[in-house]
């Protein structure tokens, strides 16, 4: 599967992340596309259920300068 800054940038309408994540936010998200594509990418990730792969998705969306709504 695509990597899963792929579908966040998809699912925030972006072309890129921000150039300066953490002190610009470029997007949202909502908590539902966050889940949804925890759900695509739970067989890559080292995550024992939907809530933790969640959580790892929410960081890349962080470092990315996505903010989780």
């Amino acid at each position: 599967t695509p990597p899963a800054s792929y579908y966040l940038r998809k699912a925030a309408k972006l072309k890129s992340g921000a150039t300066n994540p953490g002190r610009e936010v470029v997007g949202t998200v909502t908590m539902a596309q966050v889940k949804e594509i925890a759900e695509a990418k739970m067989e890559g990730l080292s995550a024992n259920d939907i809530d933790a792969a969640a959580k790892i998705i929410m960081g890349t969306a962080r470092s990315m300068g996505i903010e989780v709504k």
